[in-house]
């Protein structure tokens, strides 16, 4: 069992790690290797480098980055001088970009190269940054006006003189904006309990466990639940740039990797590829997954010769964790950890007994650990936050035994390539196309398990609305997974007395055969995702 001083903060831990695994390997990224040692003092250049160029305790930097070393160095370095980093989603575009750098009140930005141009088209309105650091991933000249991150990184190795302060903001995860734009959530330095972090992974992983990600390193899930549990248990971490359906197991065996975690449709995608002689033969004894269907949980392990492991969680959950760790029913997320109080509840905010379908909410505990605070947004917090009880927004069923079983999001969001899709952003994208009078997006059953992306829409009058180029228009101005898959036209949008969209009658109709199939009609337009 690891043991470990009693440390305050994250930045504690790594400190820690780096003075006393020195030289083990952390890191693990093509043919470089970073140990511990070396990853404690790039984080502490990354700080030190931002005061070098003028930041100040409370600045925040805003990360619009490929998976790469770096990217950790900034995310867990600039809190070690005050400063709060920001990861974005590359996907975004526009409108979905610019909310983002300018809600998040960032005075920094370091961006790879190969996405500077995105931003540049943001330029005039993003008066709040007063740097743009570039990460060269090409050979392309430096764009003006902006400075090379090697700059930033060619710091002093040594601890920051700063005093951590416990209530200062480490960094914003941004939800995807599933009930209207994007919201922050705010995490705190003291937030950041280094001690369960170790006894989470101490049950969790091995001590000669090598873990897996090429998930992308804005979403939490490859940030905390890899980078943090590897750091946690004191383990090395592989990192590739993206998630690769056909090499992933190559790379799984390249690196040695005994651990992965699989978010959305990524069991799925797994499955659906050619089955080979040497499927089982592989390093990884147990997969840490966020949504396995049932359908195909056991016939994963049998084929890769894996144990799945289940886990929910979420970025906004207020703490709460559920892990199934063989311990509840395959199809279970298992019971929520530690003391924490919940119940599942209906519309009007009774508990209901087992087998009926109810949102989980959970008691806070402490503002630190089991509250939720929204960035500069009061009036979502409170939402989510209310009579001492914090709302998840997921509908559940419970068994006899009280183990939980996800049903849905309470939400009009869907989910797509592991990404939460948020209605009103495709609704408000698709309203400003010349020729659109209203819009209405749901989700419609996919072959991979999620959703594909479907919407109505009226046309204004004595308009047509010719959906190739509406199509094309949307590959231009929204994230690749958001743009739809299925259009109906219609010449009208079902509404409430109160003139909400009745979306699930729109949802019970779903793909009938007047139904426009953007892959049939359209296979020349290739979705990407950058």
């Amino acid at each position: 069992m690891d043991q470990a001083p009693q440390l305050k903060t994250l930045y504690d831990l790594i400190d820690y790690r780096g003075n006393t695994l020195k030289d083990k390997p952390y890191i693990f990224h093509e043919d470089i290797v970073i140990s511990y040692a070396g990853y404690n003092q790039a984080t502490c250049r990354a700080a030190n480098g931002l005061v070098a160029q003028g930041g100040e305790p409370g600045d925040g930097v805003a990360i619009l980055m490929g998976n790469c070393p770096e990217y950790t160095y900034l995310f867990n370095g600039l809190p070690r001088a005050g400063f709060y980093s920001v990861p974005i989603n590359v996907a975004l575009k526009k409108d979905g970009l610019r909310y983002i750098l300018t809600n998040s009140d960032v005075k920094f930005l370091v961006v790879d190269d190969t996405f500077y141009p995105k931003v540049a088209e943001l330029e005039k309105s993003l008066g709040q940054i007063k740097k743009n650091f570039v990460r060269r991933t090409t050979d392309q000249t430096l764009p003006a006006g902006t400075i090379d991150l090697e700059t930033l990184l060619d710091a002093s190795p040594k601890k920051p003189d700063h005093t951590l302060d416990l209530e200062a903001i480490a960094y914003l995860m941004y939800t995807s904006g599933t009930t209207g734009f994007p919201k922050g959530v705010v995490n705190r330095v003291g937030a950041q309990d280094p001690q369960s972090t170790i006894m989470f992974t101490n049950l969790l992983l091995k001590e000669d466990d090598i873990l897996y990600t090429g998930l992308p390193l804005f979403h939490g899930n490859a940030l905390l639940l890899t980078v943090g549990f590897a750091m946690g248990r004191g383990v090395p971490f592989a990192l590739d740039k993206r998630f690769s359906a056909s090499g992933f197991w190559d790379s799984i065996r390249r690196y040695k990797a005994t651990q992965f975690n699989a978010l959305g449709s990524v069991l799925q995608i797994l499955m659906k590829q050619p089955e080979k002689q040497n499927d089982a033969d592989n390093p990884v004894r147990m997969v840490l997954s966020g949504g396995c269907p049932k359908n195909i949980w056991e016939a994963f392990e049998k084929r890769f010769g894996v144990t799945i492991w289940e886990i929910y969680g979420a970025v906004d959950g207020g703490g709460i964790n559920s892990l199934n760790l063989g311990t509840a029913p395959v199809g279970s997320i298992g019971k929520p950890i530690g003391d924490i109080e919940w119940k599942l509840i209906d519309d009007d905010g009774n508990e209901i007994p087992p087998g009926e379908i109810g949102e989980l909410v959970h008691k806070v505990k402490d503002k630190k650990t089991s509250s939720v605070e929204y960035f500069k947004n009061p009036e979502a917090s409170k939402k989510k936050v209310r009579g001492g009880l914090v709302y998840s927004g997921d509908l559940f069923t419970k068994d006899e035994d009280g183990n939980l079983y996800f049903v849905d999001r309470k939400t009009d969001s869907m989910r797509r390539r592991g990404e939460n899709i948020s209605s009103f952003e495709v609704e408000s994208i698709i309203e400003k196309y010349p020729s659109v009078a209203e819009c209405a997006a749901f989700g419609v059953p996919s072959d991979l398990g999620e959703d594909d992306v479907m919407i109505w829409v009226r046309a204004k009058p004595g308009r047509a609305i010719d959906l190739k180029d509406l199509m094309r228009y949307c590959a231009e101005n929204m994230a690749y997974f958001m743009v739809p898959r299925y259009v109906d036209m219609v010449e009208e949008i079902p509404k409430t007395e109160t003139l909400r969209v009745i979306k699930n009658e729109l949802k019970k109709q779903g793909v009938t055969e007047r139904t426009w199939d953007r892959e049939t009609e359209m296979p020349e337009l290739k979705l990407t995702k950058v």
